[in-house]
């Protein structure tokens, strides 16, 4: 006994069916998103009434203005996109940025000479406040790497390379790869490294090691002691503490390298 096939009419059913049901999610999927928007415009009013009411606050604290930063983010609403327009004109925080992005740049070029366009975020931070006054609005490492990110997007060689639990701020168009960071922060603790360590540590060969350590000294961005006791050193000025902590001339940069 044959089966009895599906008729034309079942098919058509069927299909219209599934049209109706596609048609109805679309409905259903229009109106969530004109919920959503309604919602999201109804947040950024409040967000606009909150930044009016508490600017002086935004403007002055640094914990205050990091939590404002946030409760942008999540509308996807950046106050320091444009330099124009109702964010920097209420509150001035492109201004602010532009500002800290000046001073950075200044502290970086002033250290240049002897840390070949590395410093420490901690580093840095410590000068931008001194630089800045003690009367000046209080300006935290958030604001400075909001201001570094903005500096990047210029094309200024600037950004940032993880280490440890902070960052090494770069402020010189080197080209940097996975290699030059790894060794990096191998050099973190100690404030310099050698071949035996980066091949122990990282189990790479000679000839890998020695590259990636020739090009932080082309770049300036290390230092050889080739009279210390062992082996050969390769200093990182911006992780060397007691660097940090004075000056240092051009001159005395070069009695380092052989």
């Amino acid at each position: 006994m044959h089966r009895r096939g599906v008729g034309a009419g079942a098919i058509a059913k069927k299909k219209l069916a599934e049209a109706r049901y596609k048609e109805r999610g679309n409905v259903l999927a229009e109106d969530q998103i004109v919920q959503m928007s309604k919602q999201l415009e109804t947040f950024k009013s409040n967000l606009e009434e909150f930044a009016s009411k508490h600017k002086q606050e935004i403007r002055k604290s640094s914990q205050f203005r990091v939590q404002f930063q946030e409760m942008c983010a999540t509308i996807g609403v950046d106050p320091l996109a444009s330099g124009k327009g109702f964010w920097s004109e209420m509150l001035g925080v492109g201004d602010f940025y532009y500002e800290l992005g000046v001073q950075i740049i200044e502290v970086c070029l002033a250290l240049k000479h002897r840390n070949g366009g590395l410093i420490t975020l901690d580093e840095l931070h410590q000068r931008v406040l001194k630089g800045r006054g003690k009367y000046a609005q209080d300006v935290s490492q958030d604001d400075l790497m909001r201001a570094i990110k903005k500096l990047k997007v210029m094309g200024s060689g600037f950004g940032m390379i993880p280490v440890g639990g902070s960052y090494l701020v770069q402020s010189v168009p080197a080209e940097l790869n996975m290699d030059h960071t790894v060794v990096l922060q191998l050099a973190e603790k100690k404030g310099f490294v050698t071949v035996s360590e980066i091949k122990e540590s990282l189990k790479w060969e000679k000839e890998r090691a020695c590259h990636v350590l020739d090009h932080l000294l082309k770049e300036g961005l290390a230092w050889l002691d080739s009279q210390a006791a062992e082996e050969a050193q390769y200093w990182l000025p911006a992780l060397f503490s007691e660097l940090s902590s004075r000056d240092v001339t051009p001159e005395e940069a070069n009695q380092m390298t052989p």
